[in-house]
Parts: C-alpha cells; structure tokens; sequence
C-alpha cells in the first residue's frame, strides 16, 4: 500500500503522457549518442513511470540503474524550474544536455529554446531549479 502511494505522488511529478516518459524516447540512447524512440513493446515500469527502448540491451542498462538515466525533475523543462516563479513546463525531448552525468530536458518550440538561456548561467540555473524542484515535490 505504501509503495502504491508513493507511485502514486512520483506519477503526479512527472511529466508523462499516457504514463510513458521522455515522449517514448529511450532514455539510454542520450548517452551514447542521441535520442532515439523507443519501441512499445520493449518497455519497463520503473516505481510507477513506463519507459520505451530500441532494443533489450538498452532495457538492461536501465533496469541496471533507473535513477542514474532517468531525466532530473521528472522530465520538465530544467529552465523553466530554475525562474523566480518555477512552473512545470513541458519538454522537447530533442533538446536536452547532460550534466555531470544526468539527463536534462528543455522547452524548444515557437522559436524559443530554453537550453541557450539555461547555458548563460548553468551553475545558477541548475542551483535554483533544483531547490525548486526539492519545493515542487514536496508537496
């Protein structure tokens, strides 16, 4: 019952459609070279958040250590977080960096892309979004 709700209080964080995270990218492929879809049928639950990868090695190298390649702040826009007044903000999942090690995702769409105002000032931004974050979640 417990694990239930902490399941429960993770989904409400994340930013998901269908409970599938990363818009069905597979989270590995960040890492080794760039963003790639992942396929339905090769999918993991990891405590609460479905992932898709392109093949079952990729799977395993998540299954091996889901919080190491899991995207920071649940998948939101990492700069919109980082603002005087956070707000949870969807995410292009093509347009990310990775920074000591985690994945972060950002809003790229009508011609502004959050990555380059996050990059003016990344320490600050990462600092500030992530004692927001700590805020959001809370809750």
């Amino acid at each position: 019952m417990v694990q239930a709700q902490a399941e429960n209080v993770r989904k409400k964080h994340f930013n998901t459609t269908d409970n599938i995270a990363l818009s069905g990218y597979d989270p590995i492929t960040y890492f080794v070279n760039k963003p790639l879809s992942g396929k339905e049928n090769i999918s993991y639950t990891h405590k609460g958040i479905t992932y898709h990868f392109i093949n079952d090695k990729s799977k395993t190298v998540f299954m091996s250590n889901p919080e190491k390649y899991e995207p920071a702040y649940g998948g939101w826009c990492a700069y919109a977080l980082a603002k005087k007044t956070p707000e949870l903000m969807e995410a292009d999942p093509e347009t990310y960096k990775i920074v000591d090690g985690k994945l972060y995702v950002f809003y790229n769409s009508f011609g502004v892309n959050t990555v380059k105002k996050w990059n003016k000032n990344e320490p600050k931004s990462k600092a500030s979004a992530d004692e927001n974050w700590d805020n959001i979640i809370k809750e």
